[in-house]
């Protein structure tokens, strides 16, 4: 009992004593061993690129090839239509279209190093010179032939040996130590101690031996995971690097921004009506049930001419009203057989002269008459009142159901011409001088507007300003809301550039998106004032001469 308890003790020291040199192999002086950081950069191709008045080229080393793209250096648009011929260390080689890329045979590519390169694009503009450096890095010669990292100094590799050394195994060799020691005799007391350092030392070298090996394909696996894929990203200094495939994928333009004078342009809130000339309603000038002609109601979108019959509106009859035409038909049916005997008896006496032909005359147009008010008499119970279309144009509004009761002056249909629309824009301040006007729906739709006039009585606290719509109105509708931008006589400097490519930052401040190298670009905040449906004035944030993107600006800001 007493040498299990001595074994124990020693197990326990042992453990102690190796514990304290494991912690402070791992974590020594200047150093913390903690989780690694995250990895920022994600790797990418060797590449380099090119620019001129014209072009615009960046080259992609990939599996032995050369990946080329060309843009015009302004606009960011893909050029396809050239030759390009590469002054390679292999020399000249001309280059093969695929897709909207150019592509050369590049084996040294594979082998590290600077390389100058020249590249002659030939094109409908002319010939076009451009020279770039690619530097391919020695560890991008092959992927899963990286080399297992080694401890630089001998504390790593010790920290590594015994970071791998289990507690448990510590104490159960300790234990067997102890029991040797116990039961060996005095003498022998030291070489039992130098036995047991022995197996110590074994079992650490046979378990960083174990480590060793599983560590090193680990770090060789890892390696091999390194792809040379490339994808946009969001850099640590808030740039974007989107490479040339995905802009020509997202679309990516841009313009070259210049200073220059514009008037000032005041905003105001309107709405779409139609064009006065070119619409009217179909109202009912009675009381009376609707009723469809032959060919129904006509829907909603329907084109229909002016004078076209769309409703018929039958008068409804009281009691009242039904006796008194009751009544007076019966009287003028009396007249009439009056007068038919009095035009019979004429016709006896007048060849004896006993009646003159005048009478005779006087009685068959009195007959006449008669019988005219009888038939009208008919009509007004019979047929009812036909409502057509006052103007030829669109159905944009239908409030007609068979059966139904229409007051007097209410809107059965509205007519419409949709080629002829207007802006009533509302103004709070007497626009004195309009020089020109533009306007711009919620979709972004930009239009152009001619003024009409304004009103001289307030509505709202505000002035109804007229404008006619120019250009094509397709998509419109009657009641949209659209901003009307209108300029006045004040001039103003600055940069124009479209609307699409100002965008709102995280703070709320208004950005645009430099392109500043081949494949990357920078946010820039900027003060805006507002300038006409389709642009804004950039007042401050950015100089002339610079390339702003205004196609792809919303998908470069969603990159993260």
């Amino acid at each position: 009992m007493r040498i299990l308890f001595q074994a124990a003790r020693l197990a326990v020291l042992l453990t102690a004593l190796v514990g304290p040199l494991k912690s402070e192999v791992l974590a020594h002086e200047g150093h913390d061993h903690g989780a690694p950081p995250p990895v920022t950069n994600v790797p990418s191709a060797p590449r380099a690129e090119a620019s001129s008045d014209d072009h615009e080229l960046v080259v992609v080393a990939r599996a032995g090839k050369l990946s080329i793209y060309v843009d015009r250096f302004v606009t960011n648009e893909p050029v396809t239509d050239i030759e390009i011929e590469v002054e390679t260390p292999a020399g000249p080689i001309a280059a093969k279209a695929v897709g909207e890329a150019y592509e050369v045979d590049a084996p040294w590519s594979d082998r590290s190093g600077s390389y100058d390169l020249i590249f002659t694009v030939t094109g409908a503009s002319g010939v076009d010179i451009l020279t770039t450096t690619l530097v391919i890095p020695g560890e991008t010669k092959s992927a899963g032939t990286a080399e297992p990292v080694r401890p630089a100094t001998a504390a790593a590799g010790l920290s590594q040996r015994l970071s791998g050394f289990d507690p448990m195994m510590m104490l159960a060799a300790g234990f067997l130590i102890g029991v040797l020691l116990m039961l060996l005799a005095r003498w022998r007391r030291m070489a039992a101690f130098a036995a047991a350092i022995i197996i110590l030392s074994a079992a650490v070298l046979f378990n960083s031996g174990a480590m060793a090996d599983t560590v090193a394909p680990q770090t060789a696996s890892s390696a091999s995971k390194v792809a040379t894929r490339d994808f946009a990203q969001r850099l640590p200094d808030g740039s974007v690097f989107v490479p040339k495939p995905a802009q020509r994928l997202l679309q990516v333009r841009t313009v070259m921004t210049n200073s220059s004078g514009h008037t000032r342009t005041v905003e105001l809130p309107g709405r779409v009506i139609p064009d006065p000339d070119a619409s009217g309603y179909v109202q009912a000038s009675v009381s009376g049930r609707l009723s469809p002609p032959a060919a129904g109601f006509p829907r909603l979108g329907t084109r229909v001419r002016a004078g076209d019959i769309l409703a018929y509106v039958t008068p409804p009859l009281t009691a009242a009203e039904t006796s008194d035409q009751r009544q007076r038909q019966g009287e003028l049916d009396q007249q009439i057989n009056i007068v038919e005997q009095r035009i019979a008896r004429f016709e006896r006496l007048v060849p004896s002269g006993a009646v003159a032909r005048v009478q005779l005359d006087e009685a068959r147009l009195e007959l006449q008459g008669l019988r005219d008010r009888r038939a009208a008499l008919d009509r007004v119970r019979r047929e009812p009142e036909a409502l057509a279309a006052p103007v030829s144009g669109v159905v944009a509004a239908v409030n007609a159901i068979a059966g139904q009761i229409a007051d007097p002056n209410a809107i059965v249909f509205q007519i419409i011409d949709p080629a002829r629309l207007w802006v009533e824009a509302l103004s709070f301040e007497a626009l004195l001088h309009v020089e020109q006007a533009s306007g711009r729906t919620a979709s972004r739709q930009a239009l152009t507007l001619e003024y009409k006039g304004s009103g001289l009585s307030d509505r709202s606290q505000a002035i109804p300003v007229h404008f006619a719509i120019t250009g094509d109105p397709a998509g419109l509708r009657i009641g949209q809301l659209v901003t009307v931008y209108v300029q006045s006589g004040e001039a103003l400097s600055g940069i124009a550039v479209p609307r699409n490519s100002v965008l709102s930052g995280s703070n709320g401040q208004s950005v645009v998106y430099e392109h500043v190298t081949a494949e990357r670009f920078e946010a820039r905040e900027v003060r805006t004032i507002p300038l006409d449906a389709g642009r804004v004035l950039i007042a401050g944030g950015l100089n002339a001469g610079r390339r702003i993107v205004v196609q792809g600006a919303e998908l470069l800001n969603q990159v993260r």
